[in-house]
């Protein structure tokens, strides 16, 4: 008996494919503070990703939304990044748009893996 308890927290003890993921790609999920990735908390890049997504999303809570229109989010980035002209009011500069597409595509590669729906 004792040796099947053992075994029993062992195998829940073990770090799921989704949980090693989130660990190696440093993705955090913060009840109070949303998504964290590579330190940077997601939500003070709010008004950025407004920005980019021409209003169709507000936060980075809506994996899915993110999902649907990055390629759009990634095009004005790369745009404002080949032109040289950045929105100063959000405090854009090449280094924290490449940081911004980076996350972006840690989220994305997380949703397509863990939570995407199967068909």
């Amino acid at each position: 008996m004792f040796n099947k308890l053992v075994r029993l927290f062992k195998t829940t003890a073990k770090e799921t494919e989704e949980q090693s993921y989130l660990r190696e790609q440093n993705i955090h999920f913060d009840q109070d503070q949303g998504p964290i990735v590579d330190g940077i908390v997601l939500s003070d890049l709010n008004n950025r990703l407004e920005y980019f997504s021409n209003r169709k999303l507000e936060n980075f809570q809506d994996l899915k939304k993110l999902f649907e229109i990055s390629l759009q989010i990634n095009e004005k980035i790369d745009l404002e990044i080949a032109t040289g002209r950045y929105v100063e009011r959000l405090g854009n500069n090449e280094q924290n748009l490449k940081e911004l597409k980076k996350v972006i595509e840690k989220l994305n590669s997380y949703y397509k893996k863990f939570l995407r729906d199967r068909v």
